[in-house]
């Protein structure tokens, strides 16, 4: 590879906030947090929405995420065809 050009790729800690779920992998990203792991070092950290420990499809619940009222309108709108 030729030097220079190339980001860091070094292991950094993704961490689920909804969850209370966090893996380390290796990754490129950048990222101006850190957290203390499990094995007592210091890793970079970015912080997930979403991952497989709170994705329904892969949890098998069912969650509504309203953003901006989207949830209410529409069922606003279905009541009214019902009607």
């Amino acid at each position: 590879m030729k030097k220079g050009i190339h980001p860091e790729y070094r292991p950094v800690v993704f961490r689920d906030e909804n969850a209370d779920f966090g893996f380390l992998s290796r990754s490129t990203i950048e990222t101006t947090d850190t957290i203390t792991w499990e094995d007592g070092e210091t890793y970079p950290l970015v912080r997930l929405e979403v991952s497989s420990a709170s994705h329904p499809f892969y949890t098998g619940r069912q969650r509504i995420m309203d953003t901006g009222g989207r949830v209410q309108r529409f069922q606003d709108r279905r009541s009214r065809n019902k009607k």
